[in-house]
């Protein structure tokens, strides 16, 4: 039986139901009808007996989801106001959450890119499949907004300090820095995924099983996944922002390491506001050991204000719309960023 609900294709196969992101132009990106469609779908088959597991993936290999319809939020912010737009955004949390709580084994296959949105969608799956092509990150410094979808904590439950260094880079990782780091579970090389969906759809076995039986072997500690120095020159989270990122800085200057250096540029181009808020959600999360709904529900409410401000439809012209790259952040710097107005996105 196949039904085309909107964006998506979805499918029955047996004991499973299989849902395939159809956004191929778009590279998948998540709007408020493709949220629908995926939750209309999930609640059918969460009460359907004869649907035991759920498998998600996408109709291209270029990405599994690339984020969210950031072009379609600027618009409406442009036409109608920040709230409307946090109105469309609130929809695909809702559709990540229930993806996160679902009582039903859900297996996502996040092979190509996958970053901001797609980690909402395919990251808090039960299941977590990355591949040699994958490319995971939470980029959202980059165009005035914080890690959100569920991001945040999945950053803030990443090995310390290496979550705080790719919450405020928003660097890319490859398949296998992405189990590393706790995005992803399982490492399949991409010429092994239609062999591997094929016995999910059909094979009665269990998840581990079945996944166990394509997977690359051995998992890379996070210490050999990434550059050793990092947890040294890092290691100033337990700092505020206004004290932690000079020294950060400094020492990103003193380094003589290329990925430093790398680091550096990115932080000295990224909006000041975003990385101090970033910055507080991270110690805010790591301080009340909060739950993925705990971190769901504090970037709702941290996302208006981000989306309020003029700094996210500039981060999305300079990046997005006319790709200038030049974006023109106010505050200009980090030292003119004030703290009373970060925590201002926290409290109200």
């Amino acid at each position: 039986m196949q039904d085309n609900i909107s964006t998506i294709r979805s499918s029955r196969h047996g004991h499973v139901g299989y849902i395939t992101l159809d956004r191929p132009r778009n590279l998948n990106a998540i709007d408020r009808a493709m949220a629908e469609a995926i939750m209309a779908i999930l609640a059918e088959w969460r009460d359907d007996p004869a649907i035991q597991r759920i498998l998600i993936d996408s109709s291209s290999s270029k990405a599994f989801c690339a984020g969210g319809d950031i072009k379609s939020l600027y618009k409406t912010i442009q036409a109608e106001g920040p709230e409307a737009a946090h109105r469309n955004m609130v929809v695909p949390y809702q559709a990540m959450q229930m993806i996160a709580d679902y009582p039903k084994p859900i297996i996502a296959i996040m092979d190509g890119i996958t970053m901001g949105g797609g980690i909402g969608l395919g990251a808090h799956a039960r299941y977590r499949v990355a591949t040699e092509r994958s490319v995971l990150a939470m980029p959202e410094n980059l165009i005035g907004l914080t890690p959100d979808a569920g991001g945040s904590w999945l950053l803030a439950q990443a090995p310390r300090p290496y979550g705080l260094r790719l919450a405020l880079t928003g660097e890319r990782m490859i398949g296998a820095q992405a189990v590393a780091m706790g995005f992803a579970d399982y490492l399949v090389s991409s010429e092994k995924l239609e062999a591997l969906k094929t016995a999910l759809l059909s094979d009665r076995t269990s998840e581990d099983v079945i996944l166990n039986r394509y997977t690359t072997t051995g998992h890379t500690p996070h210490a050999e996944a990434f550059p050793q120095a990092i947890s040294t020159l890092y290691d100033v989270e337990d700092m505020g922002p206004h004290d932690g990122l000079p020294i950060l800085l400094s020492r990103l200057e003193a380094s003589d390491q290329e990925w430093a250096r790398t680091d550096l540029t990115t932080l000295r181009s990224v909006c000041p506001f975003s990385l101090h808020v970033t910055w507080r959600m991270q110690q805010k999360l790591h301080a009340t050991r909060a739950s993925c709904d705990d971190a769901f529900a504090l970037e709702t409410r941290l996302v208006l204000h981000m989306i309020s401000r003029p700094d996210f439809s500039e981060g999305v012209r300079a990046r997005v719309i006319d790709k200038d790259n030049a974006p023109r952040w106010s505050p200009a710097t980090l030292s003119d960023v004030q703290e009373e107005a970060v925590e201002r996105c926290f409290n109200d």
